[in-house]
């Protein structure tokens, strides 16, 4: 473990022996808090119904700095703590491996009646009693511990975030139960046996669970021979383990893409790159670019810096793929010159950070080499741009990694982040009947058909059915395609392809994907159709149409373009969207129709999980404007010729937060959402769609 990544320890212990001394004068410390954020001039965030901060608890306050935000602001704000607390400890220039909250939910307490009125001293209690029990470790201490954390256990806001500040305030008394650290014991489940019990429901163990786990890991820790003698080591190689997501802070779920870089000109870089685990972009004088909102932003930066004499067009486009678009576990082949040739591999580690202790190439993502030396794939051109995210170009990828496949020693076994039917019914406005009915009928049948409103957020919903009952984000076995009048049989199953000697066979999506699910029969693999109507199904399918079936499954038939036998596994899923409300569509004729089922998506305002959303953003012209839009939706569903499947969704309207929600955001929403399909539904009803249009726009006032 790197010296720098224990910097951190001293200022946090320091500061949370400092806050417990405002157990009884919180006022105060909500002021400090406030000077901090003038002081280092940033935004508050929100942390009450309209900033009118009342109280505080010490987790929160911790949670300001750990969270989703740039390490340059959170050094900032460790620096105006030091000084508004008055605290010796050095601050802290690196935070790897710290577990950090979820911008959305940064409070370890409810806003307004989601609070109960001895939910923030619950929070005191737990803080204090957790430094005491790490001072020592007796009878008494522990029992008010156990005390404490079971009440707070059960309140609203708390998960496993409570963990994440027990380890923040005594990172060598307590373990963090971050998804990272949970992957990793469960993926050195052999070596810490004792650990799995109390990860296995999913949920917050108690305390006494809790305290078995962390005294039975302390133990292996201080086995000879032990790879990790403290939680903070353990945590860090956690950190370090490769995994196919972003982090928690991240919500939006994707495969990994595929890089490809040159570190400097001629490769100058990649001597130096590979020893320290990262790789680096220039352009320095343009500073942290994580700080500006835009593409556009960088490109008026770099004018106002360098000069006017270029549009610099392609360099704004780069800096922002590297700070914004690119991964951790996202992998990234290092290129020399054009003509295919290949000096390294890597698997991205961190998100972007701009590193000003660095002389030049400051712009930073850490990296897990996995391969270092010198490859040519013949007669293949890269292109020439510094980085390229080549996700796309299927055969180049393809041709790049067939390099690494015989020895790929680099990479450890890919652990995916549990998903189970509560985080489904968590982020997924469906109750759990409604999620029954659905998963039994998938299971049943093989191939379902979501079929519902604009918004209702279909494809959504089927990436997250397929994670659920896997169990786990595994974007391996779940593969999204998308019909449209110009794909065909070539594109999905077999065809030939133009090649400059002549023609090959291509295989397609659909075809690899059964194969890949053939080869490894234990696990269910889902295919994603999504506007499945938008396709001429017949053709797309071809002979293959009957092996959709429940019954047909394993049965062979001969592939058009191969002497082949070819069949469709029973563990492959086909789940697909469609759009009730296009009319330009023509209905899915029978023959498919008979073999899929049909499930409703309905619009998810009413349900427990939207209203619980629209609660925690604690708007009124949000309530408004949704109020407005159910009243809208009672008008569509009983109009003769639009009906219920033309409602408007609920998806328009999530993906807010607190700080987000403004009058700009939810004007963007009716003007450029709402508005325009209006206008398609009733286009020979100009009236109807000025009246709720005026509706709508009041609703903003």
């Amino acid at each position: 473990m790197e010296s720098s990544t224990y910097t951190w320890i001293a200022f946090y212990e320091e500061f949370a022996s400092k806050l417990l001394s405002f157990k009884g004068n919180r006022t105060s410390v909500i002021e400090k808090i406030r000077k901090v954020y003038t002081s280092a001039k940033l935004s508050l965030p929100t942390l009450e119904n309209g900033n009118n901060i009342s109280d505080i608890d010490p987790f929160t306050i911790f949670g300001l700095f750990n969270k989703g935000i740039s390490d340059s602001n959170r050094i900032k704000l460790a620096q105006n703590i030091k000084a508004e607390f008055s605290l010796n400890s050095t601050v802290p220039s690196d935070f790897t491996g710290i577990p950090v909250l979820n911008n959305m939910s940064a409070t370890f307490y409810g806003f307004g009646s989601d609070r109960q009125e001895h939910d923030i001293d619950n929070l005191w209690r737990v803080f204090e009693a957790a430094l005491n029990l790490a001072a020592s470790d007796n009878d008494e201490n522990r029992n008010l511990f156990i005390n404490a954390f079971d009440v707070v256990r059960h309140q609203y806001r708390i998960k496993w975030n409570l963990t994440f500040g027990l380890y923040w305030i005594r990172p060598y008394a307590f373990i963090s139960l971050d998804s990272k650290n949970r992957d990793f014991l469960r993926a050195k489940a052999n070596g810490f046996p004792e650990a799995l019990t109390s990860l296995n429901s999913g949920n917050l163990p108690d305390a006494t669970s809790y305290l078995a786990m962390r005294d039975a890991l302390l133990d292996v820790f201080a086995k000879e021979g032990s790879p990790y003698k403290s939680f903070p080591e353990f945590s860090y190689a956690a950190w370090k383990t490769p995994q196919p997501h972003s982090p928690s802070t991240d919500n939006n779920e994707r495969s990994p893409h595929y890089w490809i870089y040159a570190p400097g000109r001629d490769a100058e870089k990649w001597e130096e790159f590979y020893a320290s685990g990262i790789m680096g972009l220039g352009w320095d004088e343009v500073g942290d670019l994580s700080s500006f909102p835009s593409k556009k932003a960088i490109n008026e930066k770099m004018q106002e810096v360098y000069g006017e004499g270029t549009s610099y067009k392609n360099s704004a486009h780069m800096t922002w793929l590297f700070s914004h678009e690119m991964k951790p576990g996202d992998i990234v082949f290092v290129k020399k010159g054009r003509m295919g040739t290949i000096l390294g591999r890597g698997i991205i580690q961190s998100n972007y950070t701009f590193d000003a202790t660095r002389n030049s190439y400051k712009n930073i993502l850490r990296v897990k080499w996995t391969h270092k030396g010198d490859w040519t794939i013949p007669d293949t051109m890269f292109p020439m741009k510094t980085l390229t995210d080549i996700t796309p170009y299927n055969d180049l990828v393809t041709k790049i990694r067939e390099l690494f496949e015989e020895d790929d020693t680099g990479d450890s076994i890919t652990i995916y982040p549990p998903y189970t039917k509560e985080d489904f019914l968590h982020e997924v406005y469906m109750n759990k009947s409604q999620y029954a009915s659905l998963t039994a009928l998938l299971k049943k049948k093989k191939n379902i058909i979501l079929q519902g409103a604009p918004g209702v957020g279909k494809t959504f919903i089927a990436k997250k059915l397929a994670y659920s009952i896997m169990g786990e984000k595994d974007t391996e076995r779940v593969m999204l395609v998308q019909f449209h009048q110009s794909y065909s049989y070539e594109d999905f199953i077999m065809g030939y392809r133009p090649t400059e000697k002549g023609f090959d066979i291509h295989k397609g999506a659909f075809y690899d994907f059964c194969k890949k699910a053939t080869d490894d029969n234990e696990n269910d693999y889902y295919c994603i159709i999504d506007e499945i109507n938008r396709g001429n199904l017949n053709k797309i399918f071809g002979e293959l149409f009957m092996l959709l079936e429940a019954d047909k499954r394993g049965e062979e038939v001969q592939l058009l373009y191969k002497d082949e036998n070819f069949s469709v596994p029973p563990n492959l899923y086909l789940i697909g969207t469609m759009n009730t409300a296009d009319r330009s569509l023509a209905m899915l004729d029978y023959a498919l129709r008979r073999r899929f089922s049909f499930f409703e998506i309905l619009p998810g305002f009413d349900t427990d999980g939207f209203q619980s959303y629209q609660k925690e953003l604690s708007s009124e012209k949000f309530d408004n404007v949704i109020r407005c839009i159910k009243n809208l939706n009672d008008t569509i569903a009983k109009d003769e010729t639009l009906g219920e499947g033309f409602c408007i969704g609920h998806s328009y309207f999530c993906g807010l937060t607190p700080e987000e929600l403004n009058d700009e955001a939810l004007s963007s929403i009716v003007e450029y959402d709402i508005i325009p399909l209006l206008k398609e539904y009733w286009f020979d009803e100009p009236a109807k769609v000025r009246e709720w249009s005026e509706r709508l726009r009041r609703a903003l006032q």
